[in-house]
């Protein structure tokens, strides 16, 4: 029996309601800070379809992809156990006990006072116990801010182990054999292609990103201190560092910036500044650079990346500069993929 003609529905219509779907989900992810969940997921996916191939030569089925799942399960426990299990070794160790960081300030401050301005000076403590009182009452007068970031960050924690899992799902998932669903499953599965593919230019373009930061920092740490008479601990350290915390969009900077900063400090509070400085500088000029790097991956000028990623920040927040170059490469490939760009 044929449907009349009112009754039919278009066959533009399931392809229109895939686009609001994934534009709601994608919008709902970053209101309701879910970011990471979506992250951890994409590069869980990407890690098993990656690696999977190759395995597949020698293991029929799905058993290469249960290996690399499997494989990787294992490196994220391991190494949240290490980092657990370090943290607290150093922590109970004479290094990282937090009684004896105040008597190791001591000297820091002793250097400061010889080499700032006066007026700078008197407001600096006299020795470690009065820096161990103005903390103490600082911990005290911002204690529930502290309790607030401790469960935020327990909570993204949270949302990386379940991104993680819900990757490893859905990865598993395309390799069984399913009969094929409707019109408006294999438009959805068509967006989530596209996301995937835009995901993987931008984490490509994310590693280039983060060599040339390791460069900067190991031209500047390695060279331009050493001309100076300067010789930072760890210097070779921090440039591995630096290169596996930029794998991390924009957080990651800041963590090897503060690292630099710190290790600084131990040295001079001039050798402090002056790494500062160098890295503002740096990053103010990486910020362009790395616009257009993201920008050549995804066939985008780098003006057009910048005002994504002003939009998002001013919408978003932190998460919005995060999410803008995948989101801006996902609607790139969308458009492309219509012939409209």
């Amino acid at each position: 029996m044929t449907m009349p003609p009112s009754s039919r529905i278009p066959s533009a219509s399931p392809v229109l309601a895939s686009y609001l779907l994934a534009a709601a989900l994608l919008f709902l992810v970053l209101h309701l800070h879910l970011l990471s969940v979506l992250l951890a997921g994409l590069l869980v996916y990407a890690l098993v379809n990656a690696l999977a191939p190759s395995l597949q030569r020698h293991l029929p089925g799905t058993r290469a992809h249960w290996l690399v799942v499997a494989l990787l399960a294992s490196t994220v426990v391991g190494l949240l156990t290490f980092a657990i299990a370090g943290t607290i070794a150093y922590l109970g160790s004479e290094h990282g006990n937090p009684s004896l960081l105040f008597e190791r300030m001591a000297p820091v401050i002793e250097r400061a006072r010889a080499q700032l301005p006066e007026m700078i000076v008197n407001h600096l403590p006299d020795n470690s116990e009065q820096i161990r009182e103005a903390t103490m009452s600082w911990l005290r007068e911002h204690a529930a801010q502290l309790q607030l970031a401790g469960k935020n960050a327990a909570r993204v924690i949270v949302h990386l182990l379940i991104g993680m899992i819900l990757g490893a799902m859905l990865a598993l998932q395309t390799a069984l054999a399913r009969p094929p669903g409707g019109a408006l499953t294999a438009a959805l599965t068509e967006r989530c292609r596209h996301l995937v593919t835009a995901f993987h230019d931008i984490v490509f373009a994310q590693v280039k990103i983060s060599a040339l930061n390791t460069l900067f920092t190991a031209i500047f740490l390695l060279i331009v201190l050493p001309l100076f008479g300067v010789s930072l601990p760890l210097a070779k350290t921090l440039v591995i560092a630096t290169f596996v915390c930029g794998l991390l969009p924009v957080v990651g900077n800041l963590i090897s910036n503060t690292l630099i900063f710190i290790i600084g400090l131990s040295v001079s509070l001039w050798v402090a500044v002056a790494a500062l400085s160098f890295l503002v500088l740096i990053h103010k000029l990486e910020y362009f650079l790395n616009a257009r790097i993201i920008g050549t991956q995804i066939r985008s000028r780098a003006w057009e990346l910048l005002i994504a990623m002003l939009l998002l920040e001013a919408a978003f927040g932190i998460a919005g500069v995060i999410a803008a170059p995948i989101y801006y490469a996902y609607l790139k490939r969308e458009l492309e993929a219509r012939g409209l760009v």
